[in-house]
This record gives C-alpha cells, structure tokens and sequence, in this order.
C-alpha cells in the first residue's frame, strides 16, 4: 500500500490556514493509500500520528514510531504561501527524487509572484490590469503620478503573498504610500494595479485522463471592498456556483482558466481568479495552493459538478504519477 505524506503548515501567515485544507485533504484521500500529515516549521519536520507529533526525516522521508519506521513514497505540498505555494518545497522535492503531485518549483514560484505570472501570461494575449512593480518604497515616487497612470482607485499588493494579506483598495492618492508600505511589510516586491470595474469570478482547473479540465465558473459577491481576508475566510461574502453570467462568458472564462493552466505548465488543482470586463475576463491571480476546507471555492465547485472529494484527489494522484 503506497503511503502519501501531505506537507503542510509553513512560514506564513497563512500556516492556520494550510493545516485546515491538508487536514480536509486527508480525510479524503482514498482507503487505498496510507496518509500522515507532515507539519513543515521553521524550527523543523515532525508527522502526525494518531494525534500525536514526532520528529521526521526530511532527507530520507521517514520517521521511526516505536519500533514501526513510516516511510513515505508519494507527496502531496498544501503549504499556502512560504516555503510550499512559491515552490521551494518542490524544488527540494526534485533535488532527492520525492515524488509529487503538485505545480513544479518553477511553475510554482512564477505564478506565486503575482506581477511576474500576470506579465508572462500578457505576453500570450491573456488579459491583465495596468500595473506598476516596486522593489521598494524608493520606487514609489510621486503619488499623483501614479494616479494619473493607473487612475483610482488604486489596488496595492504584495506580490509574494496570499490570502489577500497586505492588500489594499486605495481610494486617495494621499493614502498610497501607507498602504505600499502595508504591502512591503507582508511582501519582497509589491504590485499597483488599475482598477477592473467589472464582475468576480473564479474557476479551479485540474488535469485528468483527457487533459485539463476546467470545473464550473464561481461567481464572487462581497460587501466588503474587495475579496479581502475577512471576506475570504470569515463569512462576509458570498460564492455563487454557477455565476451568474451569460453562456457565452461562462464557456470563455473556462477556456482561458484552462488555457493559463497549460501555459503555465500547472499539475494538480488550480484556481484562477478573474474580473469579467464587459465580457472580457482579465486574470487577477493565479492560485496552485487554492484553499480546500469545507467552506473553500474548490470543494463547492466539485459539489456542483458532482464529483466528490475522494473522487477528486484520486483522480489527481493516479494521473499526476502516471505522467
């Protein structure tokens, strides 16, 4: 029996969070396969076992329980953010050949990095705010400037970070720099986009037998400015499945989320966040560790498809290793 050890936890502020989808995860892994979880700190490795964590061996991936030696053969990386979302965990992965199922290192860092993946996307037509990249607060310059080359309001993120931390909608040119230095304080580089007046939607994509393929459209409807933290995770908005948008741009936002999955080279589940634009989608952000507790966009996605989570994940697991 093939025994899968799902890394989870991280650096970030979105450590709660990625223990949360990897403990949903496992408890819906197939009967067929053994499953622990591995919690990644930064003062180290340690697997779940019966409730109770003990050190683990990241460089042979075993652990020693008693007199029982649990070794793992297949990986699954649930880390949003830091060092699991940007790739790093991936590209240890590959260097002592630890097989997995997730985004490669390289797919994994660009589509993390916010500004970069929207950039490479726009070079193959794909549709993306206007937009300013900082290195840092020296890069800002003048407000009114920007404002007069993006308009307002103004959307202020980090782009090396998840779950909408350090982003803000920023409605005065006066309030621009606060905000900037909000978003270098969560991030490396941060991003100013353009505002798109438009309608939220979001659309996972996952790779079975017959290719990528892209599961129903969801539309997003918060009170609140913008899909932010509070919205995401603490019941202040609403996700409608299937959104509420024509035929037309449901079938194009499918196609392009399926489109930026494969030229992105995505393994596993993705979810693409877009802005519909007078029946343009533009992509926001492009997510590989997308959340998956039970109140996730995913897993209510799947719900509608009438695929149930099980289902899912193996069919993931047998394509991924079968490539």
């Amino acid at each position: 029996m093939k025994t899968i050890g799902l890394i989870c936890g991280g650096f970030s502020s979105e450590y709660a969070i990625s223990v949360k989808s990897a403990r949903n995860i496992l408890k819906n892994l197939p009967d067929r396969y053994n499953r622990y979880l591995i919690f990644l700190r930064k003062e180290g490795w340690y697997i779940e076992v019966e409730g109770a964590e003990y050190p683990f061996d990241q460089r042979s991936f075993t652990a020693q329980i008693s007199a029982e030696e649990i070794k793992i053969d297949l990986c699954i990386v649930y880390i949003h953010g830091d060092p699991g979302e940007n790739g790093k965990v991936q590209a240890y992965l590959d260097m002592i050949g630890m097989p997995y199922v997730n985004s490669g290192a390289l797919a994994s860092e660009l589509s993390f990095d916010k500004w970069y993946c929207n950039q490479f996307l726009k070079g193959f037509g794909i549709n993306v705010a206007e937009s300013i990249h900082l290195t840092s607060m020296n890069d800002l310059g003048n407000a009114d400037e920007v404002v007069s080359n993006l308009g307002l309001p103004i959307f202020v993120k980090p782009c090396d970070s998840g779950s909408s931390y350090g982003i803000a909608k920023v409605k005065r040119a006066e309030d621009l720099s606060t905000s900037v230095q909000a978003a270098f304080d969560e991030g490396r580089t941060v991003v100013l986009e353009s505002f798109l007046d438009g309608t939220e939607v979001t659309c996972g994509v996952y790779r079975n037998q017959k290719g990528a393929f892209a599961l129903p459209v969801t539309e997003i409807v918060t009170s609140n400015d913008f899909f932010d933290y509070e919205a995401k995770y603490n019941g202040q908005s609403e996700e409608i499945t299937p959104a509420r948008i024509s035929a037309s741009e449901y079938e194009l936002v499918q196609r392009t989320a399926e489109r930026i999955y494969d030229l992105l080279q995505l393994r596993s589940v993705a979810r693409i966040d877009f802005m519909l634009v007078g029946g343009i989608p533009y992509v926001i952000e492009v997510n590989t560790t997308p959340g998956f507790s039970d109140a996730s966009i995913v897993p209510k996605m799947l719900e509608y498809a009438g695929i149930s989570t099980t289902q899912f994940w193996s069919e993931i697991i047998e394509t991924e290793t079968a490539l």
